[in-house]
This record gives C-alpha cells, structure tokens and sequence, in this order.
C-alpha cells in the first residue's frame, strides 16, 4: 500500500543530495547510496546533484546543479549552496524527496521518513544544539519539490542579508517554509558530538555509543564520520592513546581552547561507525 507521502511520486522513496567542490566528492557520494540502498525497501531512487560526475557509482543518477544566480554569502556559518536544491523543479523529481548531507551515517530503516506527516509537508530532523528555539536541522528533510521556491526566492533577493539575519540555512528554512515545518521523532536523527560521545571522564574509558533508536546520526561542523572511526575529534586533533591526551593536555603540549574544553574534546575510536559508513 503506497502511502499518501509517495502518491505523487508513484510510490517511490524519492532520495536527494548535493556535491560541489572537493571537499566530499565520489567517495562519500558512494557510501551513501551503498548506505541507503542497506537500509531503504524498494522502489527507490537516488539523485546527486553535482558539478561533477567522475568516479560516481552507476547506480546514482547524477543531475547538474541547479541555477541559481546569485553570489553565496561569505562569512556565514551556514551551508548556503543548499538553497539551489529549493527550486520549482528538481530534475524529473516529482512529489516528496528525502535530503540526505553526505556526510552522515545511516544506521537503520529509512522507511519511516516517507510516513511522517502528509504529502505537502516540509518535514526536519530536529535541531538538538538549540532546543530552546525549535529549529530544524538540515541535514536531513523531506519537502515536495517547488515547495520551498519562495524561500530561495527570498534568498535570490539579497543572499548576504538572509545570511547575516540567520547566520545559518537551517534557521533561514525553518522560520521561512511556507505553511511552517514539522518534525521526525527526536531520536531518529541523532547528532554524534551531543547524543553519541561520552562526557568526560567517561570519554577516556569508554568508546561513543549508538543509541538502539537511532536511524541516521549526523556529523555537524568538522568532525566526521571518518575521525569519529579513528578517535580523532575532527583533523587537527591527533590520534593518541587516552592516557597520553590527557598529559599532553594538562601539561599544555595540546592547547587548542580552554583545558576543560580540550579534555572534553578526547573520543575513543567509534567502530560501529565503520560498520555503517562504507560501500
């Protein structure tokens, strides 16, 4: 039985993502459809759009980005390109789309995220960093194509201004979608730093752990799925046994914020990443 969320789009599961650059490329675009394919019932589709297409796996269909006549902003925290993917038309995309960052990791059935709300929803993960504010996160959400075109409209009309008022997409999305947004349960989308990692001093003994009601956890600013795996709180911070990070914090070999921040900043490898996060 097709539910009303994938009627327009025929009963399919309907993935995107995006890729610019080189920070990312073919081998995280790869993993997350090795990912999604493991974890998704079919029919399913998955659409990168890219300004590249080497080295994509051929099960991916791969889209041009979409125009967007604008300067992104600079200085902004925010992940602003994503504002492309908020045009009238997504390819041959029809209906509701899944939006998957291509750095998470998909740990379970995303099933799910097509039965959450109705067919003209826009539906976040929730934003955990400010729980106060109701924000949604996205890393991860699910709209109807051409849904958000007056937001990028919005966005097209000054990019700076939107960027200096929100500082970041997430913000901009959620107080902007038009008919408001809601939300998947809070312990789909997990974020690792603030749901997986151990509070010191456990950090030191024991590994990060992945909750039993995770679906997906979502790697925000700079630590990613590949350091968590190693035990490397993001690239600049070195792989080291517990016991020689903690002299070389307090003896001040590593200082890179406060010494209570920095004690805090020490993770032991998380293998289950690697049992998720690969092809």
């Amino acid at each position: 039985m097709t539910s009303k969320v994938l009627e327009a789009s025929g009963g399919v599961k309907q993935i995107i993502c995006i890729n610019w650059g080189t920070k990312y490329g073919p081998p995280f675009i790869n993993r997350l459809y090795a990912m999604v394919e493991r974890n998704i019932t079919p029919p399913f589709t998955f659409t990168c759009f890219t300004d590249s297409r080497d080295g994509i796996r051929p099960e991916v269909a791969c889209e041009d980005l979409p125009e967007l006549d604008v300067v992104m902003p600079v200085n902004s925290r925010g992940i602003w390109p994503k504002a492309r993917l908020w045009s009238k038309t997504l390819g041959n995309l029809k209906g509701a789309v899944l939006f998957l960052d291509l750095d998470l990791v998909i740990v379970s059935s995303l099933d799910d995220f097509f039965t959450v709300g109705g067919p003209d929803d826009i539906v976040m993960a929730k934003n955990q960093t400010t729980p106060f504010e109701r924000l949604g996160q996205t890393s991860l959400f699910r709209y109807p194509v051409g849904k958000l075109l007056p937001i990028q409209d919005t966005f097209r009309a000054n990019p700076q201004k939107v960027a200096d008022e929100y500082r970041y997409e997430q913000r901009f999305v959620t107080k902007n979608a038009p008919g408001g947004v809601k939300f998947f349960p809070r312990r789909w989308v997990l974020h690792f730093r603030q749901d997986c990692r151990r509070p010191f001093p456990l950090n030191y003994v024991l590994p990060p752990k992945l909750p039993t009601s995770a679906r997906v956890v979502i790697f925000p600013r700079g630590l990613l799925p590949q350091h968590a795996f190693e035990g490397k709180y993001g690239e600049k911070q070195p792989k080291m046994k517990p016991a020689a990070y903690f002299k070389a914090v307090v003896t001040g070999k590593i200082r890179r914020h406060s010494l209570f921040s920095d004690l805090r900043h020490y993770i032991k490898p998380a293998l289950w990443v690697g049992d998720h996060w690969r092809e």
